[in-house]
């Protein structure tokens, strides 16, 4: 084989090679689509990215244009918003179709909700001691988290990396550029966790990027089959930073909400009765359960292995039940983040069996009728 034929074969194998084993990034486009040199340009500032329909005036960590919220809470009416040929997930906005993680609009009134008790009142939008009705995390294991240190990442809040050294945008450093999307079966860093929640097991919606539309495009929660045990410091703090030891959504919610979420809070065991709503427990294969087969969006079960493509069906007696089965992880427009109105249309249908999709009776069947 002639040399220059040789040396491009090989060139092919390398980029066949690199193509199949380097992640996909989340960020493309030019670097001036995110980032500013000195936050100046002919004498107008650089960090342009609004928050809330406030101007971005920086410089910003990392040298970008804009901070969390000025490139993800936007407040616009796009869910998405494209820069430079990049899409940004929107979390504050007035669209009417809201990404799978909800919504925050719904706490301040700019999306009609329920207050305070809609969601988690990030201080970076709302302020420090904005909630109205609770202090602390509830069901809370330890005090730690508060509505006055609150935050979207870093030490007190949710994505990135969680220890005291992490500060706000700090602890996403190098995400976006190593993302990883589909599916997340190792989580071992943040841009290879779900979300970029660490050490969180999943898998993301590469149809219809962030978002959950129906049976056939959403995302896929991993679950297990037994809770986190009662509250121990080793199950939050065994890695650089609190996560979950188990890996699981319902997992990363006790590492702030305990109580509500652990083996010892739900009664102790992963048998009926519980003194609390159960997660990472298997749906029973039996009586009204056996019934849920068909996957709902507002009622997703969680899997015990992480799957590699959304799927259609529920399987009682394998998958299981997750904090996300109920709950909006951002804000939603009921209270207490539930994903339906409980206390209006589903209480006002209870026993008509008009409303079978509404809340519990997407899991309890027989409940509605």
């Amino acid at each position: 084989m002639p040399k220059r034929l040789l040396a491009a074969a090989l060139w092919l194998a390398v980029l066949i090679i690199l193509r199949t084993t380097t992640p996909a990034l989340a960020v493309t486009g030019a670097c001036v689509n995110c980032h500013t040199m000195h936050n100046s340009q002919d004498n107008s500032p650089m960090a342009t990215f609004p928050a809330k329909g406030v101007a971005g005036t920086g410089p910003n960590s990392f040298l970008t244009r804009g901070t969390c919220i000025g490139c993800h809470a936007q407040g616009s009416g796009s869910n998405i918003v494209t820069i430079g040929g990049s899409e940004i997930p929107q979390v504050f906005h007035t669209n009417a179709t809201d990404l799978a993680g909800g919504n925050f609009a719904y706490i301040d009134g700019t999306k009609a909700g329920a207050g305070s008790a809609s969601g988690h009142n990030v201080t970076e939008l709302f302020g420090v001691n904005s909630d109205a009705n609770l202090n602390f995390a509830p069901g809370a294991s330890h005090i730690v988290v508060s509505d006055s240190n609150l935050t979207c990442s870093g030490s007190y809040g949710c994505h990135g990396t969680r220890n005291s050294s992490n500060i706000g945008t700090n602890s996403l450093k190098g995400a976006h550029h190593g993302n990883v999307n589909g599916q997340l079966n190792t989580a071992d860093t943040v841009a290879n966790s779900y979300m970029f929640l660490y050490r969180v097991k999943g898998y993301e919606n590469t149809v219809n990027k962030w978002r959950n539309v129906d049976a056939n495009s959403h995302h896929e929660y991993f679950g297990a089959t037994t809770p986190m045990p009662t509250f121990d410091c080793f199950n939050c703090h065994t890695y650089a930073g609190a996560a979950p030891v188990n890996q699981t959504i319902s997992g990363y919610c006790a590492t702030c909400h305990g109580a509500f979420h652990d083996l010892g809070g739900i009664g102790g065991d992963v048998t009926s009765p519980f003194v609390r709503h159960p997660t990472d427990v298997v749906i029973k294969n039996s009586d009204e359960y056996a019934a849920y087969t068909t996957y709902n969006v507002l009622a997703p079960p969680g899997r015990p292995a992480v799957p590699a493509a959304a799927s259609n069906t529920v399987v009682p007696g394998t998958d299981v039940v997750t904090c996300l089965s109920c709950h909006a992880s951002h804000a939603s427009k009921y209270p207490d983040m539930l994903k339906w109105d409980y206390d209006g249309e589903c209480l006002s249908h209870a026993g008509d069996g008009t409303k079978p999709n509404c809340g519990c009776f997407v899991c309890h069947t027989t409940k509605d009728n």
